[in-house]
């Protein structure tokens, strides 16, 4: 349902922080590309297709995350120097977390499809699902302190009733997400380490249950928003003009 009420912006044109980090989130996606030179046989061709669907899981991925980024600078308009060393940080693991989040990928599709690829060991395993999952959880939970940031701010801002429960919202979601790359970290370590691939799936959960908890808090808020704006008195117009002559 659209809101009624929309969080209102505070950013009306691109900071040279964000137009530096939309360079480095194209260059993250351009690295996905195998290669950039056309292939020149019918094996290299159908070797590119097979990674056309890792390639695009994880072009969506970080369009996900560009969209994230740029809703926040949107919302908030932040430069601060705390507002720098996170987006720093959240630029630099994206650009290390392009390739294992490829391997990854590539890996579980190929499972899928049956197409041939190398066998891990026990320890292999182990260390891509670490790897995966610490990049995992440094990415939302940088996010989920930039949110953080935000809401500490929220005075600041002047951010609205409305707007204090979409921040925290958003807080938690990225919260909850990072928790399932350090359980999966975790679980890799155990004797079954393929399992630590399937946590992700259960992200529905937090995904489901986080909007549905602040929507109902959004909802109760925005129906006494707009009790309040209906109440309240209306302005006085302008005054009639006088019919007192003018003087020079």
């Amino acid at each position: 349902m659209a809101h009624r009420i929309p969080f209102r912006h505070r950013a009306h044109e691109v900071s040279r922080l964000e137009a530096f980090s939309d360079v480095i989130f194209g260059f993250a996606i351009s690295l996905l590309v195998v290669s950039l030179e056309a292939p020149k046989s019918y094996a290299q061709l159908m070797e590119m297709m097979h990674g056309f669907v890792p390639f695009a899981i994880c072009f969506l991925i970080f369009i996900d995350l560009w969209h994230e980024h740029h809703t926040f600078f949107k919302r908030y308009a932040l430069q601060d120097n705390v507002v720098l060393a996170l987006n720093t940080l959240l630029l630099f693991v994206i650009l290390f977390y392009v390739y294992p989040l490829k391997y990854v990928f590539t890996m579980f599709i190929s499972g899928l499809t049956g197409h041939r690829t190398e066998a891990l060991t026990t320890v292999q395993a182990t260390n891509i699902f670490t790897i995966y999952g610490l990049g995992f959880a440094a990415v939302f939970w940088t996010i989920a302190a930039m949110y953080y940031h935000a809401y500490r701010r929220r005075e600041a801002l002047a951010l609205n009733e409305l707007e204090v429960i979409e921040t925290r919202e958003s807080i938690w979601d990225s919260l909850l997400g990072g928790m399932f790359g350090v359980i999966s970290a975790a679980i890799a370590h155990t004797p079954w380490p393929g399992v630590a691939g399937m946590i992700y799936f259960l992200l529905f959960i937090p995904k489901t249950l986080v909007p549905s908890y602040f929507g109902d808090k959004r909802k109760k808020a925005e129906e006494r928003m707009l009790a309040a704006r209906d109440s309240a008195p209306e302005a006085p117009g302008p005054s009639a003009p006088s019919n007192r002559p003018q003087h020079a």
